[in-house]
């Protein structure tokens, strides 16, 4: 059975790890490079740095402070925002990350998940899928930044990015992130069960049972990031917990 993985997000933006409520209300939360050395050496899996305005300002991500990250840490560290091309993703690989996360461009041209795939292997790839869910109750794919709906149905999604090749999805719910009140259970499940590929839970961690929920439902790792920031829990505590429940984890 492989361990389960526990992800801290390094939310990035003007140099800093940020953090905000379902996509707004920033509030700085530390220095990338300190932040980066702490959670290796509390036991965190893997860690992403997550440019979260390079999009929106149509600029390149950040890969100087993301190469400063690097140089200090040992375990698995993957990039994404602002990503458009392979060009984009080649940089990324040579600058030292291990993965590669791309969204937006990956919905406007879904041919870029299967050349990324071809070309660098389909493990260097994961798909951030943002999700909100609409007042029909169908979750939609969002786009740059989660400021434009993408009118395409989650799940569909999903199956279509393991189809052209990616290795795993990061599945955040936009309604759930930073409330602190547990991953989207309905939606997390949903993709699960329509795809082979790891699946990264995302937004809404809140407490302990947060964590077993996501994996007795199926997730390979739970990401978080607020409540570690701010020292409501430790990768530590988590994983212990996680332990005791029978969850497979590396401590």
């Amino acid at each position: 059975m492989n361990c389960k993985r526990i992800i801290p997000c390094l939310d990035i933006k003007d140099g800093r790890v940020v953090k905000g409520v379902n996509f707004i209300d920033i509030k700085d939360a530390g220095d990338p490079v300190q932040c980066a050395v702490a959670y290796e050496a509390a036991g965190a899996d893997e860690l992403v740095f997550l440019d979260i305005t390079a999009t929106n300002e149509n600029r390149e991500t950040n890969l100087e402070l993301f190469k400063k990250v690097k140089n200090q840490i040992k375990i698995p560290f993957a990039i994404g925002g602002g990503i458009k091309s392979l060009d984009d993703i080649e940089r990324m690989l040579l600058a030292g990350a291990d993965k590669v996360g791309i969204n937006s461009a990956a919905v406007q041209n879904p041919d870029l998940i299967k050349q990324a795939a071809d070309k660098f292997g389909s493990k260097k790839i994961v798909i951030a899928i943002d999700v909100k869910k609409t007042e029909g109750g169908c979750y939609h794919v969002m786009i740059n930044g989660g400021k434009t709906d993408a009118e395409i149905e989650a799940v569909s999604w999903a199956k279509q990015c393991e189809e052209l090749g990616a290795g795993e999805i990061l599945l955040t719910s936009m309604d759930s992130d930073g409330a602190k009140t547990g991953f989207d259970r309905e939606i997390t499940k949903a993709v699960i069960s329509a795809v082979s590929i790891s699946v990264i839970a995302s937004g809404g961690a809140g407490m302990l049972e947060h964590f077993h929920e996501a994996f007795a439902d199926g997730a390979d790792a739970a990401l978080a990031a607020s409540l570690f920031h701010f020292g409501e829990l430790t990768v530590k505590q988590v994983k212990e917990y996680l332990k005791g429940k029978g969850i497979n984890v590396n401590i």
